[in-house]
């Protein structure tokens, strides 16, 4: 990709562009105001009927397109593809091995290896037997040194089955973790030391004459699924997802997000099913609808978003999720091929984005591709969700649509919005809410309030007070938040996002620093691919050599000394920084899988960091503010 490439940026003013029409389930709330301050969101609409158990989609879509691609990954130059019809033969013969081997919630599938169509084979043979299973990040096996989480989650869940679509990648994982006794069932390779089953053998048992009666005997409160939390906040918990749970969010999905019942959804996608959004949300409305998934094996990082571009050259979606990184690592791709934006924006009804607010120079970019490719704006949707809900909660509507905003709960849910210092904590109850959590009795009980509300952990904020029905924007995790020794609280959430924004595109994330402290500060998490923009002879992803970079440097102290003049108090004015130089880790707990940063547990593993930044004098690396400077 050129530089000049990557440089030019779409001038076409996006703000006067219609939106593209699509269907869209707008939400109509009843608002309940009670004596304690406490509020109720009700939406007006009742759900809809939803199905017992989720293969009930399968066998609806395997009669009526039998030959329509369910799902595709990558094999040389082609696609390995598996139509609905092919689905639902090897669900049934993989189920039948799953029921021979007695495997249940006590002994479950456990899946250690990332997207790939044998890992859907092996799930969809699980939900077919009634047999839980639950996918572990890959990570945990392949990134993390100890294995302490992945020898976690074995202990908790005792699983019966092992399932590795690589053996020989996942070898040392398994030879350092699961029981001798445990079946491993791998798509090729194999584990030294282990006996291993084939998943071909396993795709050729034979039928077991009672599968349709124990099929039919799945309920809705039959265990589908455990899903880990990504463990951001101590051990990963396992979330029970039940039929109910999967059934009742996806009709919540198609009848907010209707344009998915106008024809069958075509999904390119990389987003791990390890976590709610791509292995809940996005195989779940593909199954729904009876829709196309191409796996993406792509990335968004340097090194793996040529790969998404390449899939994106070739498969035209209807509707495209990803996480905002990923929208940027497109952008100079979109700028650069005009065949690319073409197919990308040629049948696409709407973009989503979830995980972390979306740039506004990157939404009004694409804003400006999509003008130019089709005359309007093509929708960018968001929300809020939560693995304990499925994750489908809450909703925007494609005319409120913008970073930070959350919208209202979708038809199905209620909100309930509790005043928790200053801000207003929310929490969900409806049949796409957790029952809890998987042998964690006490966890279940914090998890929940006196009337059966999931407490997510998020504050929101009306975006007219005088009109909830307006809806809400994100207002930060109640559990960051802190106090500076004049007893002033810091909202962290909004302050991070801001900070991110103003840094941008040399920051990916930043901790916020300063408890019982007389001042914010922070550790500024670098994205090197920013740092590329301003320095392109920096090394190929070496964090410190970027930290450290007299331009990288330069370049953020001019974004920041302006966001720091633009502070109107304490509570949100930062005037002391650090570039973080060395990566986070996974094992430490300062960062999951997904990228999210645990802002407590980098606190506490780097507390001698957080001094430096606010010795006096201040040291070499550390960056102050001169407040009063502006662009």
């Amino acid at each position: 990709m050129s530089a000049a490439a990557q440089k030019t940026e779409f001038t076409v003013d996006p703000a006067g562009a219609p939106l593209r029409p699509i269907s869209f389930g707008r939400t109509k709330v009843a608002i309940e105001h009670h004596d304690d301050g406490s509020i109720y969101l009700r939406p007006k609409a009742v759900l809809g009927d939803y199905p017992t158990r989720i293969t009930d989609k399968l066998h609806y879509w395997a009669e009526h397109a039998p030959d329509r691609v369910f799902m595709a990954e990558r094999s040389g130059e082609g696609w390995r593809e598996v139509t609905y019809a092919q689905l639902l033969k090897t669900s049934r013969a993989i189920a039948s091995a799953l029921i021979a081997r007695g495997l249940s919630a006590d002994r479950p599938l456990m899946i250690l290896s990332g997207n790939s169509v044998d890992h859907a084979l092996m799930a969809f043979g699980a939900y077919y037997a009634g047999v839980p299973f639950c996918p572990v990040s890959p990570p945990y096996s392949l990134v993390s040194k100890d294995y302490s989480k992945l020898a976690y989650v074995i202990g908790l869940l005792t699983p019966g089955m092992i399932f590795a679509d690589n053996g020989d990648l996942f070898a040392r994982a398994i030879t350092a973790n699961v029981p001798g006794g445990t079946e491993v069932v791998v798509g090729r390779g194999s584990v030294p030391g282990h006996a291993v089953v084939s998943l071909a053998d396993l795709s050729a048992t034979p039928e077991d004459p009672r599968l349709d009666e124990i099929n039919h005997a799945i309920g809705p409160d039959t265990i589908a699924k455990f899903l880990l939390t990504s463990g951001s906040t101590g051990k990963p918990k396992a979330v029970i997802n039940t039929q109910r749970m999967l059934c009742a969010n996806q009709v919540m999905l198609s009848e907010t997000l209707a344009f998915l019942k106008d024809e069958p959804p075509v999904i390119v996608d990389w987003l791990p099913w390890n976590h709610t959004f791509g292995g809940n949300h996005n195989i779940g409305l593909t199954l729904f609808n009876g829709g196309s998934m191409y796996l993406d094996e792509g990335k968004p990082t340097p090194a793996g978003i040529e790969e998404t571009v390449r899939n994106l050259r070739e498969i035209a979606p209807t509707v495209y999720f990803n996480v905002p990184k990923g929208y940027e690592s497109l952008l100079p791709y979109f700028r650069a091929d005009p065949a690319l934006r073409a197919k990308f924006f040629s049948r696409l009804h709407a973009m989503f984005f979830s995980g972390a607010g979306l740039s506004a120079h990157v939404w009004n970019e694409l804003d400006a591709i999509s003008v130019r490719e089709t005359g309007g704006r093509v929708p960018m949707l968001t929300g809020l969700g939560a693995t304990e809900t499925a994750p489908f909660f809450m909703c925007v509507t494609p005319e409120t649509s913008r970073s930070g905003h959350v919208g209202l709960p979708v038809r199905g849910n209620v909100a309930k919005l509790v005043p928790n210092n200053g801000k207003l904590e929310v929490r969900a109850k409806g049949p796409n809410v957790m029952p809890g959590y998987w042998r964690d009795d006490a966890m279940t009980a914090k998890a929940f309030d006196e009337e059966g509300f999931y407490k997510l952990g998020d504050a929101l904020r009306p975006v007219d007070p005088n009109d909830l029905s307006a809806g809400f924007d994100f207002d930060g995790r109640i559990t960051e938040d802190f106090k500076l020794g004049s007893g002033t609280w810091v909202s962290v959430g909004p302050l991070r996002a801001h900070f991110v924004a103003a840094c941008a595109p040399l920051v990916r994330d930043v901790v916020v620093t300063g408890i019982n402290r007389e001042e914010v500060g922070a550790l500024a998490v670098l994205d090197l691919d920013g740092c590329q923009l301003i320095n392109p002879t920096l090394p190929f992803g070496d964090i410190a050599a970027a930290a450290h970079d007299p331009l990288v440097r330069a370049a953020f102290k001019e974004r920041f000394d302006v966001f720091a003049a633009e502070a109107t108090g304490s509570s949100n004015r930062i005037l002391r920084a650090m570039l973080l130089d060395t990566p986070l880790l996974i094992d430490a707990g300062e960062v999951t899988d997904k990228g999210s940063v645990n802002q407590r547990a980098v606190l506490e593993h780097r507390a001698a960091l957080v001094d430096v930044v606010y010795a006096e004098p201040p040291g070499p690396d550390v960056i102050l503010a001169e407040v009063g400077k502006r662009r």
